[in-house]
């Protein structure tokens, strides 16, 4: 495996944490999940494959349409807690303010950030591209 990408984002060898918190929407104003995970590609793209069990597979809840990114997890927490805490209303006019027509941020993100292939751990790219979506 080459590691030089990981080596150049961690020169010291420690791995940076960072948190996200995250809506997902069912349709542009259906319904909404709120979550919180370190990797915001790979749980996005359980969501999207029906591997996150619960609330967001029943509801058919898959198109990532805001997150904001925290270096605490405690931090991140506490944002997830305040979200859920919102009136439908606030959630909605916080995605439109920098996604007004409810874009999916996942194929975004995959044209912009690098995403390695470790050996054993699911490729979003690859899987997406095995299901004809890439």
């Amino acid at each position: 495996m080459d590691d030089s990408l990981w080596r150049s984002r961690y020169p010291s060898g420690m791995k940076e944490h960072v948190y996200y918190v995250y809506m997902l929407a069912s349709r542009r104003n259906g319904t909404l999940y709120i979550g919180v995970t370190n990797d915001i590609m790979r749980r996005t793209w359980e969501h999207k494959n029906g591997l996150a069990k619960g609330f967001a597979k029943k509801h058919s809840v898959q198109t990532l349409v805001w997150f904001e990114a925290f270096d605490d997890i405690h931090a991140a927490i506490a944002r997830e807690k305040q979200l859920k805490g919102w009136n439908r209303t606030w959630k909605i006019n916080l995605i439109e303010k920098n996604n007004s027509g409810w874009n999916d941020v996942y194929e975004r993100l995959l044209g912009k950030i690098s995403v390695p292939d470790f050996p054993g751990s699911p490729s979003p790219r690859a899987a997406d591209a095995a299901l004809g979506r890439g």
